[in-house]
């Protein structure tokens, strides 16, 4: 593998760290088929076929979700250990598997695990080791290739749900015809996934014999940027204020990310909008992701990354409300594109922050005790939705209430304090 690399390296007329963005980038793709925008798109056939309430089936990304609070740190420590190539490859193996067996769910308990595995692998491997290989290999150029990351993960966004529709409408729209939908997608990551990260993935630029110098000029632009070249440990950065304070963040806007994405396609279904438009919009969302993955990581490389991830949140709060103001399938698009540039934004500005702040050596331990809260926001979002809609019969209380969340994180980014070396 690593003479293969070493020939493409010679081949190739820029830097190999953008064929490593291309290898981790194709496991951020994948993960998308345990996305909460995918499995939006079954809550209603599901529910529909198996009788299970919404809330039953939400509950598994919300279960997997809490069990993702403790499987982060295991996961970080893998990464240190064993090296990221090695633990996306495993599981990105595990995810098609448990994907593809969803097919022949026919109990909530077997949904549950499944589903439970996947969500698992999509919240804690995958997510931290993806950004971590990309931060070890950029320093310069971290925020824009951490937002081609983004990118892939947002074509992943629209790839997903409307693959899975589509093999619906194919196997003739009948009462079970999503379980086609998981079988495939279970293929499709076997095949886009593993020959790259097989193929490409390397930890480090040592790992090529790669050196990697820093001019003076580009130290006064990180250093203008807030991007330290010091790392810290993990134990440094567990007694640091800002490091709780950011926490506390990615559990709040995870909280609405996961929130909005798993019921979007429900609620548009109930507002009348039909059920492939409703997952087409879907698809628009991440149009708007990956727009905002490439302008946030091209803002984090021209002003502090913190600042940007402050008016990212503020624009989470002002999209999460315009949801109430959707009357048709147009200002559907409409408001799923803007929604979607925020959550662009939450894919690639917080890795970019604690690297920034931390440093890159250690920032996959780091990652690991930081991604829990992400999980919980993920775990707490969805079902609290459910929870408004199955005693409201409506969701109307949720975007207000996603909008005083936003504003709050937007309130404790900005006051997080600078770290003293």
């Amino acid at each position: 593998m690593k003479q293969f690399a070493k020939f493409i390296q010679k081949k190739i007329p820029f830097y190999y760290g953008w064929m490593i963005v291309a290898g981790s980038g194709s496991s951020m793709f994948v993960r998308n088929s345990a996305a909460t925008l995918t499995i939006a798109v079954f809550v209603y056939p599901m529910s529909e076929n198996l009788g299970w309430s919404r809330t039953t089936i939400v509950g598994a990304s919300s279960l997997a979700g809490i069990l993702a609070i403790f499987a982060s740190p295991l996961s970080g420590w893998l990464i240190q250990k064993y090296g990221t190539k090695i633990t996306l490859l495993i599981s990105v193996l595990l995810l098609a598997l448990s994907t593809a067996l969803l097919s022949q769910t026919f109990s909530p308990i077997m949904f549950y695990i499944l589903f439970g595995i996947s969500r698992i692998i999509f919240s804690s491997p995958i997510q931290i080791g993806a950004t971590t290989v990309v931060t070890k290999w950029f320093s310069k150029n971290r925020g824009k290739a951490t937002g081609l990351l983004g990118m892939f993960h947002s074509l992943g966004m629209g790839f997903f749900p409307l693959f899975a529709q589509i093999i619906m409408n194919i196997s003739g729209g009948n009462p079970d015809s999503w379980r086609s939908s998981w079988l495939w997608i279970g293929v499709s990551v076997l095949i886009i996934s593993v020959p790259l990260i097989t193929f490409t993935l390397f930890n480090s630029p040592s790992d090529l014999g790669i050196k990697t110098n820093t001019s003076k000029s580009e130290e006064a632009i990180s250093e203008k940027l807030g991007r330290s070249y010091k790392s810290v440990s993990l134990k440094f950065a567990l007694k640091s204020t800002t490091f709780w304070m950011l926490a506390i963040v990615g559990f709040l806007t995870y909280f609405i990310h996961t929130g909005v994405n798993i019921h979007q396609a429900a609620y548009l279904i109930d507002k009348g909008i039909s059920p492939i438009y409703a997952a087409t919009t879907l698809t628009i969302m991440a149009l708007g992701t990956g727009f905002g993955s490439i302008i946030c990581g091209w803002a984090s490389d021209k002003f502090q990354a913190k600042k940007t991830y402050f008016f990212i949140a503020l624009w989470l709060a002002l999209s999460s409300l315009l949801f109430l103001g959707i009357t048709n399938i147009f200002s559907a698009f409409v408001v799923a594109f803007i929604f979607g540039i925020a959550l662009g934004g939450l894919l690639v500005v917080p890795p970019v922050v604690l690297a920034d702040i931390f440093g890159k050596e250690n920032i996959g331990a780091i990652r690991g005790y930081s991604e829990p809260f992400v999980s919980a926001g993920q775990a707490f979002g969805g079902i609290t939705a459910a929870l408004i809609y199955d005693f409201s019969g409506s969701y109307q209380l949720t975007f207000p209430i996603f909008t005083v969340v936003a504003i709050i994180a937007a309130i404790l980014i900005i006051a997080s304090p600078k770290i003293k070396y």
